[in-house]
């Protein structure tokens, strides 16, 4: 029996726990409300039915001026911070990486940013702003018109899609990194641009690294490695509700057929870039939500058990892979330059010290 002053100690420490995840939750919560620090200094205009607003990017090239000699663009989305100038330096890093590789290459970062940006900077009126959360998902824009986030996405890739500008471009790889792999994952199933890329012969490739969940197609979860059952929804709803699953998509997504998204996105090629030391279950704003903890208590463990779900859902058709990199945690320049990153990217041949999983028997 725990006598009286060890079952106070206990209750003690407990409180002490509760504070300090109240503490941690808090910190992170300021630290994404927090204005962005840098601001890029480009942009596009992304006109839709629903409005127009323009989104900035960092480039290293003039994004209105004709580029004659790329073949390759490479698009990297921020994470959570909305710090597209960091990310823009990692793939200005990536393409020093790769050497001659990289010479013919394009880096294209993307800012969304949030009405508390646009405030502290005082942007112009029709710079699009979203929610700290609704970026990552596809939600309409809050500023200055209600246009998607993966309308904005659309309108970038469609930017490339012109001959005249990019007469040799021949492919257009969408990066993300955590929450930047949130809106890429979600984006490669729902997005519409590229069905007109692949028609004028430039592929489209999505990297998907270490995101702290993914869009399941209905209502099966990881029990164990290589099973799933049904996730208990009466306990926790939302994970079957947008973005972790199907239920109360976004515009953008219930304006198109189910069935038909989630086919079409086991055709697309899809690259998982998961970070084998990425195991921390309480580390880099990763979501802790019931909806999230469904999929697995970690990055690592929730990416491989998604692989395996697809699989699973595709037993031969899923032109996807899985790339585990070692030695690399939640790091978006060291898992983007590792061997295994530059492998994915430049369609290299992977390194024996990555472990690849594939959709094709």
């Amino acid at each position: 029996m725990i006598s009286d002053p060890a079952r106070r100690l206990l209750l003690f420490a407990a409180c002490i726990a509760l504070i300090a995840a109240r503490d941690d939750a808090s910190a992170t919560s300021s630290r994404q409300a927090a204005p962005v620090a840098h601001v890029a200094d480009q942009s596009i205009r992304v006109g839709t039915p629903d409005g127009y607003g323009t989104l900035p990017l960092y480039a290293d090239r003039s994004i209105d001026a004709a580029q004659t000699d790329v073949t390759r663009v490479f698009i990297i989305v921020h994470g959570t911070l909305r710090n597209a100038d960091k990310y823009f330096a990692t793939g200005q890093q990536v393409l020093a990486a790769a050497g001659a590789s990289g010479k013919d290459s394009m880096v294209v970062a993307p800012q969304f940013l949030t009405t508390r940006d646009l405030r502290a900077f005082s942007m112009p009126q029709h710079t699009l702003a979203w929610t700290e959360a609704g970026w990552k998902e596809g939600a309409p824009a809050r500023r200055p018109a209600p246009v998607s986030s993966f309308a904005a996405l659309d309108a970038l890739l469609q930017h490339f899609d012109n001959a005249q500008r990019y007469p040799h471009l021949t492919s257009v790889t969408l990066i993300g990194h955590s929450a930047g792999a949130q809106i890429v994952q979600r984006y490669a199933v729902a997005g519409r641009a590229e069905d007109a890329l692949a028609r004028d012969g430039i592929h489209v490739r999505y990297v998907v690294a270490n995101p702290s969940s993914y869009l399941y197609f209905d209502d099966e979860r990881p029990a164990s490695q290589g099973v799933f059952e049904h996730v208990d929804t009466q306990a926790c709803p939302r994970a079957v509700e947008w973005k972790y699953g199907m239920l109360d998509t976004p515009a953008y997504v219930a304006a198109q057929d189910s069935a038909l998204i989630e086919a079409r996105y086991a055709k697309r090629d899809v690259v998982y870039l998961l970070g084998m030391d990425d195991v921390d279950p309480r580390t880099h704003f990763i979501d802790r939500s019931c909806a999230a903890m469904a999929q697995g208590p970690f990055r690592l463990a929730r990416g491989l058990a998604y692989f395996d779900y697809l699989k699973s859902r595709y037993p031969a058709g899923l032109n996807q892979r899985v790339v585990e990199v070692p030695g690399v945690g939640h790091d978006a320049q060291r898992m983007l330059t590792s061997g295994c990153g530059m492998a994915a990217l430049f369609d290299q041949p992977m390194p024996s010290s990555c472990p690849v999983g594939r959709g094709q028997p």
